[in-house]
């Protein structure tokens, strides 16, 4: 069988429970999933004869046209605390893609509006139309169309005008059973001169095959302020695809932190759209990975308006037969003037069999602007081991101090404590050789 019919099977598949989440009694809802199960029709599946998944081949996915879960959840508080993060008053739960309002956490402060998207949209039915799915590019994008298809549950965030949010909100989505895709979804809402900091954050109860097919929006109105941290460690047999869409108005700023540790393949897109003057972001990635695994990052940072400014460092540590892709785009459009934005790939490799692949492109189309990027790609610096092994140190100890501190760089940017101490545990762990 060819790999065109494969993909039509694959799809075909995928879409065979779409009536049981599709009725509401809204019909825009209605519309918005029908028109994305219109273009599931109409797309085929990404091969690496797609110049934007050249050095990424899903065929593996392909073979596993896994439904959604229909058990409920029989988890407990003590079966997860271990994830929970003591900074965070609201915390949402997923697990396998569901709503779990038995583990999860909600306080209603500063009047901010944080629930399960199926139960609040009858209520805020007009804030939510506005923004969910008119973000996210489903049309040509057939992951996100497939998420849009089967929009249920999902963690809906809407901070109101002038409110700061002080304590980090915590989405944290589990996957828990073999064999299942996960839709999950995620809209942030912050008003003018708001602030949020939001961890969507996605783990794993047991090394087995799933899948993950998430998307997230985030509106940011004018002078308002969203601190975003993404983590995925899933499970090392995992499929794991991502959309994230951030729009900025007058004068906001996004802060951007992902991580990526888990999956046997990821894919995470994140665009970031400066459509108003004044906008800023700050992106930074990192993606350690082992084995067979492969994680594939791709940005789109679209400077549209006069005097936006962005900043993104995204690194890779990749060791074993481990493959990281990094895809970083820089559009500066023609009345983008005064655009002030830098681009860095940074990436280590700890086996003479691993490998990266990284593009920084920057496309400008305004003459009035500061703009640089720039790559590298290798192993450690053996001036730098030396220097350590002067001071005492043993070349292994060198070696593991040096990868460490080589990732720590993106995690000192976490503000929350807990989780970077968390992660700060894990990339220890992942780098010491002995």
């Amino acid at each position: 069988m060819n790999e065109a019919v494969c993909n039509d099977d694959y799809l075909a598949n995928m879409l065979k429970t779409w009536s049981e989440p599709s009725t509401s009694t809204l019909p825009w809802l209605d519309q918005l999933r029908s028109e994305a199960v219109d273009c599931v029709n109409a797309l085929k599946m990404p091969t690496t004869r797609d110049e934007e998944w050249r050095f990424t081949d899903i065929s593996p996915l392909i073979k596993l046209p896994f439904q959604v879960a229909k058990e409920p959840s029989q988890l407990k508080i003590k079966d997860i605390d271990h994830f929970f993060l003591g900074e965070a008053k609201i915390r949402m739960v997923f697990v396998d893609g569901q709503y779990s309002p038995q583990l999860s956490c909600i306080t209603h402060d500063n009047d901010i509006i944080v629930g399960n998207l199926s139960a609040l949209i009858s209520c805020h039915s007009s804030e939510i139309a506005t923004h969910l799915g008119q973000y996210t590019d489903f049309k040509n994008n057939v992951f996100a169309a497939l998420n849009t298809s089967y929009l249920h549950d999902g963690a809906l965030i809407l901070v109101p005008h002038n409110k700061s949010v002080t304590a980090p909100i915590h989405l944290l989505f589990i996957s828990t059973q073999k064999e299942v895709t996960s839709y999950s979804r995620c809209l942030i809402i912050a008003e003018s001169s708001s602030n949020v900091t939001v961890i969507e954050d996605y783990v794993a109860l047991q090394e087995v095959t799933y899948v993950t097919n998430s998307v997230t929006e985030i509106s940011i109105a004018d002078n308002a302020q969203v601190n975003h941290i993404r983590i995925q460690r899933e499970s090392d047999q995992a499929f794991h695809i991502a959309d994230c869409t951030a729009s900025l108005a007058q004068g906001s700023q996004y802060k951007s932190t992902s991580v990526a540790l888990g999956a046997r393949i990821s894919r995470y897109d994140l665009n970031v759209k400066l459509a108003d003057e004044g906008a800023e972001c700050s992106i930074n990635g990192l993606a350690l990975i082992k084995g067979q695994q492969l994680a594939d990052t791709h940005t789109f940072i679209d400077h549209i308006k006069p005097n936006g400014c962005s900043q993104q460092l995204h690194k890779c540590i990749v060791d074993d037969t481990a493959h990281a892709v990094f895809n970083g785009k820089i559009m500066v459009r023609p009345k983008a003037q005064c655009t002030n934005s830098t681009q860095s790939s940074r990436n280590l490799l700890l086996s003479g069999k691993a490998q990266v692949d990284t593009k920084p492109q920057l496309e400008i189309f305004a003459d009035d602007v500061k703009c640089a990027h720039g790559a590298t790609v290798g192993q450690l610096d053996n001036e730098e081991i030396f220097y350590l092994r002067s001071r005492g140190l043993s070349e292994i100890t060198a070696r593991n101090l040096l990868t460490y501190a080589f990732g720590a760089e993106i995690l000192e940017r976490i503000p929350v404590i807990s989780l970077r101490h968390q992660l700060e545990q894990t990339v220890l762990k992942q780098t010491q050789r002995n």
